[in-house]
């Protein structure tokens, strides 16, 4: 076998080449850093001129498990599991279940109506239904005229009357 020299230049790999494996490589999954994994709470939250839905993926959950908070522009979800007894007579193979709480916590982009919050739980999933604030909603405004006709969004009370001259009006 022969020995090489070292060269620096052409044995340096170049930033381009090392930057789309260093970026594929540095993504770390929540808690895998610990070695645990920390329980997540997925959510889809859509807007619609109302308001808001959110929909929380909690399986395994009982609805007396699940806790709602909403204070002006902030939604707090919470779960906990009960962690089983401790039995020390059984002989696990495999424990992979967890216990404990998950907290998911976000701000939306508008006040909302906390009186008028709807929570629903089924099949694993909690559907919330967040109203806007009535302050904050979109609102048609009514247009009046000077002859107290009232006039709203491409509306028109006025006739249309048509101004021909007679002779343009028989030919």
């Amino acid at each position: 076998m022969a020995l090489r020299v070292w060269d620096p230049i052409r044995d340096t790999v170049s930033l381009s080449d090392v930057m789309p494996t260093l970026f594929e490589n540095a993504w770390v999954r929540p808690g895998s850093v610990f070695g645990g994994s920390v329980p997540m709470m997925p959510l889809d939250v859509e807007e619609s001129g109302d308001g808001y839905t959110v929909k929380a993926s909690l399986p395994g959950f009982r609805p007396e498990d699940v806790d709602v908070t909403v204070t002006g522009d902030t939604l707090t979800i919470t779960a906990q599991h009960k962690e089983e007894q401790e039995n020390k007579d059984r002989n696990y193979l495999l424990k992979e279940r967890r216990f404990g709480k998950v907290t998911r916590t976000i701000t939306l982009p508008s006040s909302l109506q906390t009186d008028s919050v709807q929570a629903r739980y089924e099949n694993g999933e909690l559907i919330l239904t967040l109203p806007k604030d009535e302050a904050l909603r979109p609102r048609q405004i009514p247009i009046t005229s000077g002859q107290q006709n009232t006039l709203t969004g491409g509306q028109s009370s006025a006739q249309v009357i048509d101004h021909q001259p007679a002779e343009l009006a028989h030919a």
